[in-house]
Protein backbone atom coordinates (compact mmCIF):
# COMPACT_ATOMS: atom_id res chain seq x y z
CA UNK A 1 0.00 0.00 0.00
CA UNK A 2 1.20 3.85 -0.81
CA UNK A 3 1.65 6.30 1.83
CA UNK A 4 -1.75 7.53 1.94
CA UNK A 5 -3.47 4.41 1.96
CA UNK A 6 -1.44 3.12 5.12
CA UNK A 7 -2.29 6.80 6.72
CA UNK A 8 -5.59 6.13 6.28
CA UNK A 9 -6.21 2.67 7.39
CA UNK A 10 -3.79 3.81 10.26
CA UNK A 11 -5.91 6.89 11.00
CA UNK A 12 -2.77 9.21 10.90
CA UNK A 13 -1.76 11.92 7.48
CA UNK A 14 0.37 10.80 5.30
CA UNK A 15 3.13 13.40 6.66
CA UNK A 16 2.96 10.79 9.95
CA UNK A 17 3.65 8.51 7.76
CA UNK A 18 6.11 10.14 6.05
CA UNK A 19 7.59 11.23 9.10
CA UNK A 20 7.84 8.05 10.52
CA UNK A 21 9.81 6.36 7.77
CA UNK A 22 12.30 9.15 7.81
CA UNK A 23 13.11 8.41 11.71
CA UNK A 24 13.71 4.93 10.68
CA UNK A 25 10.45 3.98 12.41
CA UNK A 26 9.02 2.35 9.27
CA UNK A 27 11.30 0.76 6.40
CA UNK A 28 9.12 0.57 3.32
CA UNK A 29 10.20 -0.96 0.36
CA UNK A 30 10.76 1.27 -3.04
CA UNK A 31 8.57 0.12 -6.21
CA UNK A 32 10.71 -0.71 -9.07
CA UNK A 33 8.93 1.33 -11.49
CA UNK A 34 8.20 4.77 -9.96
CA UNK A 35 10.19 5.07 -6.96
CA UNK A 36 7.07 5.14 -4.43
CA UNK A 37 7.54 3.73 -0.89
CA UNK A 38 4.95 0.50 -0.62
CA UNK A 39 3.96 -0.38 2.77
CA UNK A 40 3.05 -3.42 4.12
CA UNK A 41 0.75 -4.99 7.09
CA UNK A 42 3.53 -5.26 9.18
CA UNK A 43 4.04 -1.71 8.50
CA UNK A 44 0.79 -0.87 9.51
CA UNK A 45 0.57 -2.82 12.95
CA UNK A 46 3.87 -1.74 13.20
CA UNK A 47 2.47 2.26 12.97
CA UNK A 48 -0.20 1.13 15.40
CA UNK A 49 2.04 0.11 17.77
CA UNK A 50 4.40 3.87 17.27
CA UNK A 51 1.19 5.32 18.19
CA UNK A 52 0.44 3.28 21.03
CA UNK A 53 3.38 4.04 22.48
CA UNK A 54 3.02 7.99 21.73
CA UNK A 55 -0.23 8.49 23.51
CA UNK A 56 1.80 6.16 26.64
CA UNK A 57 4.31 9.21 26.31
CA UNK A 58 7.14 7.75 24.57
CA UNK A 59 9.53 9.82 22.24
CA UNK A 60 10.60 8.80 18.90
CA UNK A 61 13.98 7.62 20.09
CA UNK A 62 12.74 5.25 23.05
CA UNK A 63 10.34 4.16 20.38
CA UNK A 64 13.39 3.76 18.19
CA UNK A 65 15.07 1.61 20.86
CA UNK A 66 11.58 -0.47 21.80
CA UNK A 67 11.27 -1.62 17.98
CA UNK A 68 15.23 -2.24 17.50
CA UNK A 69 15.26 -4.93 20.63
CA UNK A 70 11.84 -6.54 18.97
CA UNK A 71 13.77 -6.38 15.48
CA UNK A 72 16.62 -8.59 17.39
CA UNK A 73 14.58 -10.79 18.96
CA UNK A 74 14.74 -9.44 21.82
CA UNK A 75 11.47 -8.73 24.22
CA UNK A 76 11.47 -4.88 25.01
CA UNK A 77 9.28 -5.31 27.76
CA UNK A 78 11.46 -5.22 30.49
CA UNK A 79 13.23 -1.43 28.81
CA UNK A 80 9.81 -0.04 28.13
CA UNK A 81 9.07 -1.05 31.96
CA UNK A 82 12.29 0.88 32.66
CA UNK A 83 11.60 3.82 31.08
CA UNK A 84 7.68 4.26 32.31
CA UNK A 85 9.40 3.83 35.89
CA UNK A 86 12.08 6.05 34.68
CA UNK A 87 9.24 9.21 33.63
CA UNK A 88 6.67 8.51 35.72
CA UNK A 89 7.88 10.76 38.60
CA UNK A 90 9.15 13.51 36.08
CA UNK A 91 5.54 13.62 34.85
CA UNK A 92 4.51 14.35 38.52
CA UNK A 93 6.83 16.58 39.00
CA UNK A 94 5.95 18.65 36.13
CA UNK A 95 1.97 18.18 37.28
CA UNK A 96 3.26 20.16 40.04
CA UNK A 97 4.84 22.83 38.58
CA UNK A 98 1.67 23.15 35.99
CA UNK A 99 -0.71 23.35 39.25
CA UNK A 100 2.25 25.91 41.37
CA UNK A 101 2.11 27.76 37.62
CA UNK A 102 -1.88 27.88 37.72
CA UNK A 103 -1.86 29.03 40.99
CA UNK A 104 0.11 31.91 39.69
CA UNK A 105 -2.07 32.81 37.17
CA UNK A 106 -5.28 32.75 39.06
CA UNK A 107 -3.69 34.68 41.61
CA UNK A 108 -2.57 37.67 39.18
CA UNK A 109 -6.26 37.84 37.56
CA UNK A 110 -7.21 38.17 40.78
CA UNK A 111 -4.68 41.33 41.89
CA UNK A 112 -5.25 42.63 38.61
CA UNK A 113 -9.11 42.56 38.15
CA UNK A 114 -9.55 46.06 39.55
CA UNK A 115 -6.31 47.42 38.12
CA UNK A 116 -6.14 50.19 35.16
CA UNK A 117 -4.55 49.21 32.28
CA UNK A 118 -2.19 51.45 31.00
CA UNK A 119 0.57 52.21 28.02
CA UNK A 120 3.91 51.89 27.78
CA UNK A 121 5.33 55.57 28.53
CA UNK A 122 9.17 54.66 28.35
CA UNK A 123 8.70 53.57 32.08
CA UNK A 124 6.86 50.63 32.26
CA UNK A 125 5.79 48.20 29.84
CA UNK A 126 3.15 46.86 31.59
CA UNK A 127 2.35 47.99 35.50
CA UNK A 128 0.19 44.32 35.71
CA UNK A 129 3.43 42.53 35.33
CA UNK A 130 5.75 44.68 36.71
CA UNK A 131 4.05 44.94 39.65
CA UNK A 132 3.16 41.37 40.34
CA UNK A 133 5.85 40.21 43.50
CA UNK A 134 8.85 38.34 42.33
CA UNK A 135 8.67 35.98 45.24
CA UNK A 136 5.19 34.30 44.64
CA UNK A 137 5.23 30.86 44.88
Amino acid sequence: MKVSELAKRAGVTAETVRHYSREGLLSPRRHPDNGYQLFSDTDLQRLNFIQRARTLGFSVTEIRDILLHADQGDSPCPLVRDLMAERLPQIYARIAELQALAARMEQALETWADMPDGTPDGHSLCRLIENFPEDTP
